[in-house]
């Protein structure tokens, strides 16, 4: 068997391990090691995906492993902290989202891998679906003209992960759904070429946090006298360099029909949506993926143009992380940068501190 010219480990034994070490054998690497504080996690993962090697602290395994790269697939807090430490050892690193608590330690990421020299991704996944890819390509070739606003969504009626553990304990997490489900203001923000932030208005709400009926079905761990410090909804609207905004909602527990992600675009000439509406209980396998593009004729005729019906029910976790692999091989362009990253986050960040306040803030 011919050896990979790539080998990488994992740091976290969590549910998104799966898909990270598909495609990081997809984008040609060998997962060579997995590294969890705890034990068993550790050992039923390397189990379950025929991983030669299980270690229990980070340390041992950069120094015993002769790695290329690692993933970090641990709680928000952690994300920094050990990126740093694997960028400090000339590793490149494919992160989780959210990229870290805030745009201050990303920033410092982003710096530590410029001075490595290393590739720093994050699995902002949802661009890597066909349906992103396409609408992407269609903005690209300028068929938009100008974006002047944008709106994303990442909502859920029963979605709480848990109560009382990481999730829902800001000095773990960073925040609630604002920073866990920041897939759709990432896709708005890629779909219009990254724009930094001007100003945010936001108002968050913790109305149903503590309300276990709505509770996610992902089997989360409940601890009676653990904490629960976040919000369950945010909506903000934030101004953008250039003269658009985007405005946006994120929640883990509103009165809605079901859970929904999408992102809509409205430009000069033509305009677009993009959106999954999930299965129940947020299931990906029935879920329901639509794309369309929308403009008028000379005529004054309306012109609804679906754009693609394929779609994948990993919603691009495994083409993310194979995007990593061959980005670090020279085989693919990054799907992500370290410099959009630090820039959504100040986003996230200034929303956070509008809504703490009661007052707009600049970015």
């Amino acid at each position: 068997m011919k050896k990979s010219k790539m080998r990488i480990a994992l740091l976290g034994a969590g549910g998104m391990a799966r898909y990270h070490i598909e495609g990081f054998r997809e984008g040609g690497a060998d997962v060579v090691a997995v590294c969890d504080v705890n034990p068993d996690a550790a050992e039923k993962c390397a189990s379950d995906f025929s991983i030669p090697a299980v270690y229990s602290s980070a340390d041992e395994m950069i120094a015993a492993e002769k790695l290329d790269a690692v993933s970090v697939i641990v709680p928000n807090a952690f994300h920094a902290p050990l990126a740093l430490k694997a960028l400090k050892n000339s590793l490149h690193v494919y992160c989780e989202k959210p990229p870290a608590l805030n745009a201050r330690e990303t920033m410092a990421m982003a710096k530590a891998a410029e001075r490595a020299k290393k590739r720093l991704m994050f699995g902002f996944c949802n661009r890597a679906r066909p349906e992103a890819a396409a609408l992407r390509k269609e903005i690209r070739s300028g068929r938009f003209g100008k974006i002047d606003s944008a709106q994303a969504m990442w909502i859920r009626r029963t979605g709480i992960p848990g109560y009382g553990g990481w999730f829902t304990t800001k000095a773990v997490s960073g925040g609630g759904p604002l920073i866990d489900l920041l897939h759709g203001v990432d896709l708005a923000l890629w779909f219009m070429g990254y724009p930094k932030g001007e100003y945010a208005l936001a108002r968050t709400f913790d109305t149903l946090v503590r309300d276990k009926k709505f509770r996610g079905p992902w089997g989360m761990p409940t601890f009676k006298d653990g904490t629960c410090d976040v919000e369950s909804a945010a909506h903000a609207f934030v101004t953008l360099e250039g003269g658009a905004c985007l405005s946006l909602r994120c929640s883990w527990a509103e009165m809605v029909e079901r859970e929904m992600m999408s992102v809509s675009l409205q430009g000069a000439k033509e305009g677009a949506d993009i959106t999954r509406k999930f299965g129940v209980d947020g299931d990906d396998a029935t879920a329901e993926d639509s794309c369309g593009l929308y403009s008028m004729s000379s005529s004054g005729k309306r012109i609804d143009k679906p754009l693609t019906d394929k779609r994948d029910e990993k919603m691009g976790r495994v083409r993310c992380a194979a995007n990593f692999v061959r980005t670090v091989l020279g085989k693919e362009e990054p799907l992500s940068t370290p410099e959009e990253a630090v820039e959504l986050m100040k986003i996230i960040d200034a929303v956070y501190k509008s809504a703490r306040t009661g007052a707009p803030v600049k970015i």
